[in-house]
């Protein structure tokens, strides 16, 4: 069946449904007259097997205030997105009333109905919100990789979540259904099985090419090369190590000024940041953006001037340039499992990592329901499933809200006792009111285990004023918990404060400043290498601010490689 757009109008159906005819080749357009026929709708759509993907209603209805009746639809159709379209007569006096429950997170959008042909700007925002939906809740139609397996395990799900950060549309299919025998041809065409049995996961991508992965990384190098593709006697002017918000804003603005660049990245293009289901509070979205699709429009960009990316190719170890008779180092060497890359600049941008979880238990089934991080694949894995999200700052807050549109409840974990103090006041506010999201204060994870099927099935619970101990049935659990810096590959010449993170300008310590001068400010100790994001002391850890880092920094390279300094 096509998803359903459910049209909501008491007296202006058929206006609706004629502006949205457009789109009656790939939905379905029931239209309703209140609140309570457009639930019905709902429930008959989701009986016959099909999905909502929308309600688009006037602000005013005749049975229901439109923020109640978002309430109801919401607690049939989660996923579904909800819009205001509102009649110009009504535009000015309700959005004043109604504006403050879209920052709560009780719908997506307030637009003004199309008064004529060709509203785009009206279209632009259903066409970006209708493909949020069917990036993270429907199959999708045209599927850039196939991934063969007969079982979804740890590895399989770990391949999935990478393909989705990167944007890239995939399913699993079983070995015995057509595209699975398909893939088992190619491979055996190819002689990738030896004659033997097929190594689980198999993959192929839109351009016929398969391979059985026994890692993410298989799959990154297969779709998107290896740092050794780049030919050996080339010295790039930049390197950026980690592409977040700061290494990819430096991508975007060192290639358009002319400089070579290569983005060396150890998972997947956006970093943490490339996880969140919805940011909302990103400066120029107003209806907020996913942090995959600020990732991979920011890397859409960068490719178009020129960077060259590298993804699922983690930096080993960094040699910095010898410095020469002229005082100036040779190029600074990086070195990968894929190969080795010579750059005159180098841009630390790896973000930081989750702290691991130290209870019982716990490791042995990442993968297998724990998950560190948003995990945004694993989210259609946990439908009607009770889940736990441990954290407070405002990952943790996004990621517990994109879950409550598949589990069945979700529990925050937080050791404070509110999330005020750690997280942004309107997650805290949309978390206050989704119904299927509880806040458990002064509380961590102390254990867990597996339930029959060998996957994550119960956790225990410690409250943190009295010590006592409660064991929760458990099928899901999201751990984002703290940040670590990821520069264990960086020499010891490049100097880092006591928790890690690297010293850039005026915190770098006096007896390493060089001719009595501080670096600049976003140079390390190292002339030439230089520090943006997350992984720099002292940074804001928000994404507007790493970006802003990432832009900063382009400047200070350009002043570097300039032969007359």
């Amino acid at each position: 069946m096509k998803p359903a757009i459910i049209l909501v109008s008491e007296t202006r159906c058929e206006e609706l449904l004629d502006e949205f005819g457009r789109y009656s080749r790939d939905y379905e357009l029931p239209t309703a007259t209140s609140a309570h026929d457009a639930k019905l709708a709902a429930k008959r759509v989701v009986a016959e097997g099909g999905q909502v993907a929308m309600f688009v209603t006037e602000s005013r209805l005749p049975d229901a205030e439109v923020l109640q009746a978002f309430h109801w639809w919401r607690a049939t159709v989660p996923t579904a997105r909800r819009v205001i379209a509102a009649h110009v007569s009504s535009f000015r006096e309700d959005a004043e009333r109604l504006r403050g429950g879209m920052a709560k997170g009780k719908y997506d959008a307030y637009l003004l109905a199309p008064r004529g042909a060709r509203d785009e700007e009206f279209h632009t925002a259903i066409c970006e919100l209708l493909s949020d939906w069917g990036s993270t809740v429907a199959e999708p139609e045209v599927v850039a990789v196939a991934i063969v397996s007969p079982v979804e395990d740890a590895l399989t799900l770990s391949i999935r979540d990478y393909l989705d950060r990167m944007g890239l549309p995939n399913r699993v299919y079983p070995p015995d259904s057509e595209k699975g025998r398909h893939v088992l041809q190619r491979v055996a065409d190819e002689g990738g099985d030896e004659g033997g049995e097929p190594e689980f996961p198999l993959f192929m991508d839109l351009n016929q090419r398969v391979g059985s992965a026994r890692s993410v990384r298989d799959v990154a190098s297969a779709i998107y090369g290896r740092p050794a593709d780049i030919a050996v006697d080339r010295v790039v002017d930049v390197a950026i190590v980690g592409a977040g918000p700061a290494g990819l804003a430096a991508a975007v603005y060192a290639s358009s000024e002319g400089l070579s660049t290569v983005v060396l990245e150890a998972e997947a293009v956006g970093g943490q940041a490339g996880t969140s289901s919805m940011i909302r509070n990103y400066l120029g979205f107003p209806r907020g953006i996913s942090g995959m699709r600020l990732a991979q429009r920011a890397r859409n960009q960068a490719v178009r001037f020129g960077t060259q990316f590298f993804s699922g190719w983690p930096v080993t170890s960094l040699v910095p340039g010898e410095v020469g008779a002229d005082g100036r180092p040779a190029p600074h060497r990086l070195c990968t499992e894929g190969g080795d890359l010579l750059a005159r600049a180098v841009v630390v941008s790896p973000g930081v990592k989750y702290r691991r979880l130290d209870a019982p238990g716990i490791e042995r089934l990442v993968g297998l329901g724990v998950h560190y991080g948003s995990a945004m694949t694993a989210a259609r894995e946990m439908e009607g499933a009770d889940v736990m999200v441990v954290g407070g700052g405002n990952s943790a807050g996004q990621a517990a809200i994109h879950l409550a549109r598949f589990a069945g409840s979700v529990t925050i974990l937080v050791r404070r006792e509110t999330l005020a103090e750690t997280m942004s006041s309107y997650l805290v506010g949309e978390i206050e009111y989704n119904p299927r999201i509880t806040v458990q204060g002064c509380s961590e994870v102390v254990g867990g285990g597996a339930g029959d099927d060998g996957r994550l099935g119960w956790v225990r619970v410690r409250d943190t004023t009295d010590g006592s101990e409660e064991r929760r049935e458990c099928r899901g659990l999201f751990l984002l918990i703290g940040a670590e810096p990821h520069c264990e590959w960086l020499p010891d010449e490049v100097a880092r404060d006591a928790r890690g993170f690297v010293l850039t300008g005026r915190d770098v310590p006096l007896d390493r400043w060089h001719g009595g001068l501080p670096p600049e400010s976003l140079e390390t100790t190292v002339p030439g290498i230089f520090a943006a994001g997350d992984i720099r002391a002292g940074s804001m850890k928000r994404v507007a601010a790493a970006s802003g880092e990432g832009a900063s920094v382009v400047p200070l390279v350009h002043a570097w490689l300039d032969p007359t300094r």
